[in-house]
């Protein structure tokens, strides 16, 4: 399971999946949380996502440098797996 630490960031992932990966109040919500915890690797990951969704490459290119990871260039869905995985290794 995970720690309390990764929990917002899956309960983020899974409200951007309920939408779609689109625009809309579940991007501001995960965006909003993810900036509230700049510097954390999985929110900056999260934040990466968000400006992929966006469709701000150099502003996620950016988020991704910060996470100490390579940009992703898969699907939505794909990332945010990717980022539920390292969520289950953090507990």
């Amino acid at each position: 399971m995970t720690n309390d630490r990764a929990q917002g960031v899956l309960e983020a992932l899974d409200a951007l999946e309920a939408a779609g990966y689109r625009m809309g109040d579940a991007w501001e919500r995960a965006h909003e949380l993810a900036q509230s915890k700049e510097g954390e690797p999985l929110y900056d990951r999260l934040h990466a996502l968000c400006h992929r969704i966006e469709g701000d490459l150099s502003n996620a290119r950016y988020w991704y440098g910060r996470a100490g990871v390579s940009p992703a260039s898969g699907d939505f869905a794909e990332e945010a797996r990717s980022i539920r995985a390292d969520a289950a290794g953090q507990s």
